[in-house]
């Protein structure tokens, strides 16, 4: 009968790259778009300012996600090659290997060495890397799926604070996109934790602080900037 029963261990990956592309998104370009607003500038230049933020942002994210991941998967390539020669070359030592790995999980010597000749049997190298390793079809590195994640979720975690400019009013633009950003850091830390199985408590509170925090600096910064350019 299938395995139907279901695990966010093949997302893993991508999901760990949307939620930091999101929540750099959101900061970020919130801290930019204040930054600017701080100094007293136009709708248009803050919106030109966070629109530039955002495209740099996105191709930075897929850039650093992509190579990053990409040496990843390289590693994973160099020990399959490095575990299909033992196969080749040493058989009997992986089988060894293989039945200890089994002895130490608490199988008996006997039964561990019937359970590591049967597997070898199906697919030596595909057990080797499981167990030796810890690399299986699913939790290979994928670098282009961790790079358009990072991308996407980065864009439209930026998009959120430019739409908070855009739609606000000169007078409420800054508090406006102060609200909506913390509330979207509550949802984005109580969705990761969600995804964890985590209390959300920790996260939520990291996440909105540590965004508070620079978005105060970055408006600090502008307002002192705009003041000596004035």
């Amino acid at each position: 009968m299938a395995h139907l029963e279901r695990h966010s261990a093949h997302r893993i990956g991508l999901l760990r790259a949307m939620v930091l592309g999101a929540n750099d998104g959101i900061i970020s370009t919130a801290c930019l778009v204040l930054g600017v607003a701080a100094a007293d500038s136009t709708r248009s230049v803050i919106l030109t300012a966070g629109m530039a933020g955002l495209v740099a942002g996105a191709v930075s994210m897929a850039l650093g996600e992509y190579v990053s991941v990409s040496s990843q998967r390289d590693s994973e390539q160099s020990d399959i090659a490095k575990e299909k020669w033992e196969l080749e070359t040493m058989p009997e030592h992986e089988l060894d290997e293989l039945t200890m790995i089994y002895v130490n999980k608490g199988l008996p010597q006997s039964m561990a060495r019937e359970v590591a000749v049967e597997l070898t049997k199906n697919n030596a190298l595909a057990t080797h890397l499981a167990e030796e390793l810890g690399i299986t079809e699913v939790s290979m590195a994928n670098p282009m799926q961790a790079a358009v994640g990072s991308a996407g979720a980065f864009s439209i975690g930026a998009a959120i604070p430019l739409i908070c400019v855009a739609a606000a009013t000169a007078s409420s633009r800054i508090a406006v996109t102060l609200g909506v950003v913390v509330i979207s850091l509550v949802g984005l830390g109580y969705a990761s934790a969600r995804f964890g199985k985590a209390d959300p408590r920790k996260p939520i509170v990291r996440v909105v602080l540590g965004g508070i925090a620079a978005m105060a600096i970055t408006m600090a910064v502008g307002k002192l900037f705009g003041a000596a350019v004035a």
